[in-house]
Parts: C-alpha cells; structure tokens; sequence
C-alpha cells in the first residue's frame, strides 16, 4: 500500500462524502486506502459512513464522543498499511492528480519530512496555507517594527517546491522518514497549532517541510475563516494550543506582545 488518506469527521456528513468521492476519482496510479474517524457524529454521517465501509470504499473508525483532531488522527494513522500518510480535512475537493503529485515528490525528496498542498479556495482563488514560526521575534517584528506577513499564514508564489516552516493541516502528506523520527501528532492538542508543532519537530529531527504548487486541493474552511475580520479573535481560538506549544509563560509574554500591538495599531489609525 503506497498512501494512507485520514480523515476527521464530526457532524459534517455531505463534506466528507463529498471529498472521499474526489479521493476516489483522483485518477492518480497510486494504491491507496481511505480511513475515516468518525468523533460522535449525530447528523446521519455514521450510517452513511457504514455503507461505504460496506462498499469496500473506506475503512471506518467510530468514537463516542469528539476526541480531538490530533488523537482522532492517530486512530487512523494506527491503522494505516500505507507508506505515506496523508492527514486531509474533510472540508477539501482532491484535483486531479494531486495525491500523486505529492507522492512523487515525497519520493525523489529525501529531506522531506512533511509535504503540503496548493490550497484553493471554492472560488479558485490562492489560499494561506503555509506559516512562519510564531515565535517571540516574529511577534515583536510583525506587531512593533511593521515587518509585516511574519506572523500568520501566507501562501508561497511561484509554481516550484519550496521550503516553508509549518503548513496548514488541511493536507499534509507525513513521510516515512518523519513518521521513524517523530511518531504521531502530539495528543494535547485538541484542535489547532497540531500541526505546526509537528513542522516544528520536523525540523528539530532534520527533515524539511515543503509546500508543493503542481498538488491543488480545494479548501472551503478558507472562505469561512477570511469572515472572521478581527486578528484578535482568530487568536483567541488559538489559545490552548499556544499555551502546549509555547509554554505558558512565553505563551502570555507573546500574547501580551500581540494585544499591545493591536491596540498601538488602532490608536495610531485614529490619529
């Protein structure tokens, strides 16, 4: 078995059909298993998900309640036969080619740890689907010293590979190499900042992480979280995860950096 594509659901029955179908029908020559985790749905997605299980298109896993992301993920990845794992919201629409896209290149590319697709949101348009660190200086550059695009997601230019700290989870293809050196996604975290903290230690263990344009996956979380016009409130959903992956001390000193430079911002836009 080549590829492993996890999949997280929780009372979001049509997306997930919806983005196993586009698995399925992805054209690429590669042999692949689909797991799904179901966390404790209750909108009618388990008895769904039994018929295709039924159908020899998915293996499924059933929880009783909402575990996580990252630990429903593991489920999966316990249960992977595949060489390669990849870790896919099922809030995305799989182009074709794009799963062999990134088989391929994980393939030729030795130092990959992690490697990403091209987001896209619903209307075709780029989507942020890379970030730096956020570290302590990229909170003081991006927030005092108007070093903008530091602390945050961006999406990469250019039709080439490239290197990049972390990417967004949505789909992210773990390589055997990552997977020897660094295991499974840290279990503390609930939801958000799991997948940065892996990029992190990727890189710890000396592996790369890379962004792949030539794989393309359509995103819709994108145009819903681009509603959310305040930067303080999509940090305050952040704030769990940063406190595991910063530690709470530096979590508060990053934070208190960030709601200072926010209101500067806003005194200095009035004036």
């Amino acid at each position: 078995m080549t590829l492993s594509v996890i999949i997280v659901n929780l009372n979001t029955k049509k997306l997930t059909e919806d983005c196993i179908k586009s698995i399925l029908s992805e054209g690429s020559q590669i042999s692949k298993e689909i797991i799904v985790v179901d966390n404790g749905s209750s909108d009618g997605s388990v008895e769904v998900l039994r018929r295709l299980k039924k159908e020899g298109k998915i293996d499924l896993v059933e929880n009783k309640g909402n575990f996580g992301y990252a630990k429903a993920n593991n489920q999966g990845i316990r249960r992977a036969k595949g060489k390669y794992l990849l870790l896919l919201n099922n809030d995305t629409i799989v182009h074709k080619g794009a799963l062999g896209e990134l088989v391929d290149f994980a393939g030729k590319t030795p130092s990959a740890g992690v490697v990403g697709s091209k987001l896209l949101n619903i209307d075709g348009t780029l989507q942020a689907s890379c970030y730096r660190f956020p570290t302590l200086t990229n909170a003081i550059k991006e927030y005092w010293l108007g070093e903008k695009g530091l602390f945050g997601k961006y999406a990469p230019k250019g039709k080439k590979p490239v290197a990049v700290d972390a990417l967004v989870g949505a789909a992210f293809l773990i390589t055997p190499a990552a997977f020897k050196k660094v295991g499974i996604l840290d279990e503390r975290y609930f939801a958000y900042f799991e997948d940065v903290d892996y990029c992190r230690k990727v890189w710890q263990k000396g592996l790369k992480v890379y962004y792949l344009p030539s794989s393309e996956i359509m995103h819709y979380h994108g145009a819903t979280f681009k509603k959310m016009a305040k930067r303080e409130d999509q940090w305050r959903k952040l704030i769990p995860g940063s406190k595991i992956y910063h530690g709470v001390v530096k979590h508060y000193v990053i934070n208190t950096i960030l709601w200072l430079g926010q209101k500067w911002e806003k005194i200095f836009k009035k004036s």
